[in-house]
């Protein structure tokens, strides 16, 4: 069955469900970071022996999810991703709670895929190992670089030892370890860049992520800019580094992700091919589909206001709302045109309920201006298009 109303969502299957648990808490706020993160209080001043009430917010959490089951009661969780913020500061018995108490709460698919983020400082093979025995299965390492001048430069913690000893430790405990690394980092050279990327092949992770660092606005290096490499230089250095990563195995199967055969982060391949998620905890977001319209919600985003109205309130959202179908069309091609293979061109109408003749025109107009492959079968993006996302995310803008 097809929906043949422009201006009518109607889906007739629901796409997949993840959840995404948002930690709040870092070490030290990084210069570039413009994410719902916040540096740890210090431990006197706090009274809490890691800077933060970990019970307290764990308990939020978990009241959170529970005002969420019943939009989303009876389908399965097919992921989680802990992302933050720094995850990995949570104590092994708190990972632990956390994660038996969503088990209980949700239906959540056998050997699915448990992602937590981390910093090469607060990783301790001891600790890594109670994560694992938890259920953890999947770490993504904060690394961005393995040269100490760098590493000042962005504000980090740890050091290029230290980076390499959490990568060989995130090996010995879990079944998959994404490296993130940073590029066009200031006054960064093609040797220099180079070396960061022959340093993480060296341990044969099943999966990279390759970042450009940009300003992002209210943030430190917005501020107060450092000397970044020229347009053409970036470039280079991006070519560069296709071509080291391919030569290694490696497979460009989103704008900054690389993986080994069947090795994709399955919780954000569900992002870019527009499936629902559950989103708690401090500043999470949310979307779930029904089968007459597609919702986005908003929590509180400091973590002290997020957990006194999961006491006082029982809720914390401070948005929710359903998407305008005129808005659908954008949403899903600014996550599906990220991936290089494209999805199906079907996906857009099984996923935004509309009927793809409300972007014909555009599809046209992006194919003729070289950014969009003319197989009618799929929604993907030429070598250029994905050179020029954003030019080619624009044509379905409004």
């Amino acid at each position: 069955m097809l929906n043949s109303n422009p201006n009518k969502v109607q889906l007739f299957a629901l796409p997949p469900l993840a959840l995404y648990i948002h930690f709040p808490w870092c070490e030290k706020k990084c210069p570039y970071c413009d994410f719902n993160s916040h540096q740890v209080k210090d431990v006197k001043e706090n009274q809490h022996p890691q800077g933060f009430d970990e019970a307290r917010y764990i308990n939020a959490l978990i009241a959170d999810l529970e005002t969420e089951l019943p939009r989303t009661w009876g389908r399965q969780v097919h992921s989680i991703f802990i992302g933050g913020g720094t995850p990995s500061l949570l104590s092994p018995k708190g990972m632990d709670d956390l994660l038996c108490a969503v088990r209980a709460r949700i239906h959540l698919e056998p050997g699915a895929e448990i992602t937590m983020e981390a910093n090469p400082g607060s990783v301790e093979a001891d600790k890594f190992s109670a994560f694992a025995k938890s259920g953890i299965n999947r770490v993504s390492l904060g690394i961005q670089s393995f040269q100490d001048q760098q590493l000042k430069a962005l504000g980090r913690i740890h050091n290029g030892d230290e980076a390499k000893r959490a990568i060989a430790i995130a090996l010995e405990h879990f079944k998959s370890v994404n490296i993130d690394l940073m590029y066009g980092l200031p006054k960064q050279t093609l040797a220099a860049a180079k070396a960061d990327i022959e340093a993480a092949l060296s341990f044969k992770t099943p999966h990279l992520s390759l970042y450009n660092l940009t300003l992002e606005p209210n943030t430190y290096f917005a501020s107060f800019p450092p000397s970044l490499p020229s347009e053409d230089e970036i470039d280079a250095i991006f070519d560069q580094n296709l071509e080291l990563l391919n030569k290694a195995g490696y497979k460009r199967y989103e704008v900054s992700a690389y993986a080994k055969k069947d090795q994709e982060c399955k919780h954000n391949l569900n992002y870019w091919r527009f499936g629902d998620y559950i989103g708690i905890g401090a500043g999470a977001h949310g979307k779930i589909s029904f089968p007459d319209k597609i919702t986005r919600q908003v929590r509180e985003r400091h973590p002290e206001s997020y957990i006194q109205a999961m006491e006082t309130k029982g809720m914390a959202l401070i948005e929710s709302r359903e998407v305008p179908a005129k808005d659908l069309p954008f949403e899903f091609m600014l996550n599906t045109l990220r991936l290089t293979d494209g999805v199906q061109t079907k996906t857009f109408s099984e996923r935004t309920g509309l009927p793809l003749n409300v972007i014909a025109q555009r599809l046209a107009q992006a194919s003729k201006k070289g950014l969009l492959d003319d197989n009618p079968a799929l929604l993907k993006g030429t070598d250029q298009g994905l050179r020029y996302l954003n030019n080619l995310q624009e044509i379905f803008l409004g």
